[in-house]
């Protein structure tokens, strides 16, 4: 008995280790390709550095935040498709920092699964690299746990958490005031909000993931997956004007909950539903769950993924600053007295 039990490795147990170590080492590359300036040393230790001095900054405040991917990632373990809900993880993360008028500096994931497969856990980490150079973020380390027991089969969770600074008195929302301009960012699609009825409805809609696309072009699966877009790039040049007075990440609660977290009390906004296009996917589960506005407005991002406020007299100058980087703004309403947001037209 007492041979048997000395026998006995952590492997048996069902954690690899040597699997670990190598997914380190499949990823040094991935991680290498998002340093930037004020990273000071890379994987592999017990933690990370970061010299903000090298960064630019004189006096910075530091600003953190972290987040998920949420059930999006049940479609991407159920059609194997995991390279793009890295990007994703990072955007929930960087785009709130970014409302606070941080610039994301670096990046730390929490990968956990019950049996580490390095092929896949290294496709998730390939996008979570990905997101950090969209955004200009380092990812600087992070934590791969494998768990027998605690996950089924193939599942996995993905948690991230990001920090970022901003110079003294950069703090965002400031000086927003009644008769400021909404402008209204496009989204990519879903985002990463939403999925536990996005899934409701695909599953009463008699929908496979791989299905032909009812709401674009390729797999059904292929929309769904669309990752986040990340507005850092764009949200910076429109913060370098010094014109910004607030940005609002339209995540869960859609635009009727998110709005308002950047407006100061006694201020409320009023959008024009009429202002842009919906995407084709959000027409697709508006209709087959006859959804109400109202639940779809507090429940996805419609279309408008994250709103900047700014003075009339600014707007133009807003606007170039994030057409600049590609994303071109729909002015979508207004900052009027009040609480909430009112809407005038329709989905």
């Amino acid at each position: 008995m007492s041979d048997l039990k000395n026998s006995l490795t952590y492997a048996d147990a069902g954690v690899d280790i040597d699997a670990g170590n190598a997914l380190v080492e499949r990823i040094k590359p991935a991680a290498k390709s998002t340093k930037r300036p004020g990273v000071m040393d890379g994987l592999g230790g017990f933690g990370a550095m970061f010299d903000l001095k090298a960064a630019g900054f004189n006096d910075p405040v530091l600003v953190s935040a972290t987040d998920g991917v949420g059930t999006k990632l049940r479609i991407a373990i159920d059609t194997g498709k995991l390279d793009t809900v890295g990007i994703d993880l990072v955007a929930m993360c960087v785009n709130d920092l970014i409302c606070q008028g941080a610039v994301p500096l670096f990046f730390l994931d929490y990968f956990a699964t019950g049996k580490l497969e390095i092929d896949k856990a290294a496709d998730v980490i390939n996008g979570i690299a990905e997101g950090c150079r969209q955004a200009n973020t380092a990812l600087v380390g992070g934590e791969t746990a494998e768990m027998p027991g605690m996950y089924d089969g193939e599942d996995f969770d993905l948690a991230g958490f990001a920090v970022g600074a901003m110079e003294r008195g950069g703090m965002l929302p400031r000086d927003v005031s009644a008769g400021d301009i909404l402008l209204g960012l496009p989204s990519s699609g879903i985002h990463s909000n939403g999925y536990s009825l996005v899934r409701k409805i695909v599953e009463m809609a008699g929908l496979d993931w791989k299905d032909p696309s009812p709401f674009g072009t390729g797999l059904a699966c292929d929309a769904l997956l669309e990752p986040t877009k990340i507005y850092v790039r764009p949200a910076v040049a429109a913060l370098e004007t010094g014109h910004l007075k607030a940005l609002a990440h339209i995540t869960g609660g859609g635009l009727t909950e998110n709005l308002p977290r950047a407006l100061p009390n006694g201020l409320g906004a009023t959008i024009d539903l009429n202002s842009w296009e919906r995407l084709p996917i959000f027409n697709w589960l508006i209709t087959q769950a006859g959804l109400a506005q109202a639940e779809a407005l507090k429940t996805f991002n419609c279309g408008i993924g994250m709103i900047a406020i700014c003075d009339p007299d600014n707007v133009a100058e807003i606007e170039a600053a994030f057409s600049s980087e590609g994303v071109d703004p729909i002015r979508i309403g207004t900052i009027v007295s009040g609480d909430g947001v009112a809407y005038t037209g329709n989905l």
